[in-house]
């Protein structure tokens, strides 16, 4: 399976050894891919960079463990994602762009109502969502 990671996920990993970096190994040990797009990583790191910069080179190390890709300019976006706020609308496109299965987000407020559906082949989970499929 093929996960897109959004940036509150990278960065929680990146910011502390807890549940998000033990979800990503979780999914890395049960060989799954890890992706991400180059905007996801670069806000992640922006943030990091503000609030936690320690995190930067764990933010690194997860970068070599993952694929990360970039969405081309021209790439469509999904009708469905232009409910979303502009600054979410490219991980959507991201996520169906690599052609991953899952989009594994933290952000209710602007993914929440899409928890559990599918767009385009990619189905919207929370960790937790995540993290109960990797487990059964």
């Amino acid at each position: 399976m093929r996960v897109f990671l959004d940036a509150n996920i990278i960065f929680s990993a990146a910011r502390a050894d807890g549940a998000m970096r033990r979800l990503l190994a979780l999914a890395e040990a049960a060989g799954h891919e890890l992706w991400a797009d180059v905007y996801v990583f670069e806000e992640a790191r922006r943030n990091l960079a503000a609030k936690t910069p320690e995190g930067l080179a764990v933010l690194d190390a997860i970068a070599r463990r993952i694929r990360v890709g970039s969405l081309p300019a021209t790439q469509n976006l999904a009708q469905e994602a232009m409910a979303l706020p502009e600054k979410d609308r490219p991980v959507l496109a991201a996520a169906i762009h690599h052609r991953c299965d899952r989009l594994v987000t933290g952000d209710r407020t602007h993914f929440g109502a899409y928890y559990g559906k599918q767009l385009h082949g990619v189905r919207i989970v929370s960790p937790a969502m995540l993290a109960e499929e990797l487990l059964n």
